[in-house]
């Protein structure tokens, strides 16, 4: 999540400074005033990222301090404080360009937190430009997460070679965004990325996919026509799911590899393979070729660059801006105008081990999103997400319980049995512990006075 400096335009001092609080505590820099008017003067003096004001204020009003900031030359985002007999003017406001508006009372912390996430990630990642690579997520999207950091960094040490890249891990983990990055921080970028997903044509066609062929190569070719490689030429080409190749047709791309060379099938002109090779694949290639299910040789040829993307569930402090890019990239998609997820909801979803990684997580967010009104709360996610989340919390519960039994065990014993001091050592009241003991079977604990 970008961090920002914030300016909070409230004359409610308690108000003022719950909002103060919970922004402060995720990292963002707030300046305080009391009314409008100081509240353009802070506008005036310094750079702010966003505005949140209050409608209602004396000397200037939130709406009058928007208008009235629309002449800075870098007006920031605005969002209206608005109580429930307001919220007519604010929609009003929107109209003449404030980003959203705000309830009071805050009724969740998290509702403040996303729509200030969501304002600033918009503001520093225009609608016409979703991605800081043509093709890709925001970076600090794609590389969300410590897991990830060790990754960028090999793809950032790789992508200026011509070196072969293997890039490894469970299916829906991102292969082909990767692949795109090092392509499109390549010296190869302006040539074209072509990807080809080897366990999606049949194994009679691959060869002509990947290679082409000349008319009357076999039967049906009635012209000639090019293959991935000549068609990636200058450029890069991805080989998905290499794991999935015959073994008949490994050894055809072996050859590409040492040589550099290919013919199309039904020709003899030897062409140049001017391409980069990223491969990619979900199985262990090196158990694979001592399985004998890979060749060998073509295994070491691949294995040049390899590196592996973590699973989802090994990037949980990433699933906050994961699922917030989705929500927004969804939402915009679709003409929704949503503030963000709930807590329950987000909670969920950290409950969830994710065996689809980023691919389920994008498509239960579409779901979702299709769904909400408002937000997205834990109802729209899908059912498996929702029966993961209360299996958690039972879970959660049980060892509660048993903490709390273990816990009044001990206060017993060091109080040698005596239940009003356990209760005062455990903080409660006697007739509490009286139903604990009962509820957890200790009833028969002795009462020493």
């Amino acid at each position: 999540m970008k961090n920002g400096r914030i300016l909070i335009a409230e004359d409610d001092t308690t108000f003022r400074g719950l909002l103060a609080d919970i922004l402060e505590g995720v990292g963002h820099e707030v300046t305080q005033v009391a009314d409008g008017a100081a509240g353009l003067y802070a506008l005036k003096a310094g750079r702010f990222d966003l505005v949140l004001s209050d409608l209602k204020m004396p000397v200037m009003s939130g709406i009058e301090l928007f208008r009235a900031s629309r002449s800075l030359s870098a007006p920031p985002p605005f969002v209206l404080l608005t109580a429930f007999g307001t919220i007519e003017e604010a929609v009003s406001a929107i109209k003449e360009g404030v980003s959203d508006f705000l309830t009071k009372p805050l009724k969740d912390p998290a509702t403040l937190r996303n729509l200030v996430a969501r304002l600033l990630n918009d503001a520093a990642q225009p609608d016409a430009d979703i991605a800081d690579l043509p093709g890709l997520p925001p970076l600090d999207i794609l590389f969300a997460g410590t897991a990830m950091d060790e990754v960028r960094r090999l793809a950032g040490e790789v992508a200026g070679t011509e070196a072969t890249v293997l890039i490894g891990g469970e299916s829906g983990t991102g292969k082909e965004l990767l692949a795109r990055y090092i392509h499109l921080t390549s010296p190869r970028k302006g040539g074209p990325f072509v990807a080809v997903n080897c366990a999606a044509i049949p194994e009679n066609l691959l060869e002509s996919e990947l290679f082409g062929h000349e008319r009357g190569a076999f039967t049906g070719a009635a012209a000639a026509r090019q293959g991935k490689f000549e068609s990636a030429a200058g450029g890069t080409i991805m080989l998905d799911e290499i794991g999935e190749m015959p073994l008949a047709m490994q050894a055809k791309l072996l050859r590409v590899l040492q040589e550099r060379n290919f013919q199309r099938v039904g020709g003899n002109k030897e062409l140049r393979a001017d391409v980069r090779i990223v491969a990619a694949t979900n199985r262990d290639l090196g158990k694979e070729a001592v399985a004998g299910r890979f060749r060998e040789d073509l295994y070491y040829r691949l294995n040049v660059f390899p590196i592996t993307l973590p699973p989802l569930r090994n990037r949980r402090d990433a699933l906050d801006d994961l699922a917030g890019f989705f929500v927004r990239l969804h939402a915009r998609s679709m003409g929704k105008k949503l503030s963000g997820i709930a807590t329950p909801a987000m909670k969920a979803l950290r409950s969830y081990d994710w065996p689809g990684n980023i691919r389920e997580l994008q498509n239960g967010i579409e779901r979702a999103v299709i769904l909400a009104r408002g937000e997205v709360t834990i109802a729209e996610l899908p059912e498996t997400i929702r029966l993961a989340a209360e299996g958690a919390s039972r879970e959660d519960g049980g060892m509660l319980k048993e903490a709390e039994r273990d816990a009044i065990a001990a206060a017993l014993k060091a109080t040698a049995g005596n239940r009003r001091l356990a209760a005062e050592l455990l903080g409660i009241s006697r007739r509490t512990l009286q139903y604990r003991l009962k509820e957890y079977g200790m009833a028969g604990a002795e009462d020493v006075e």
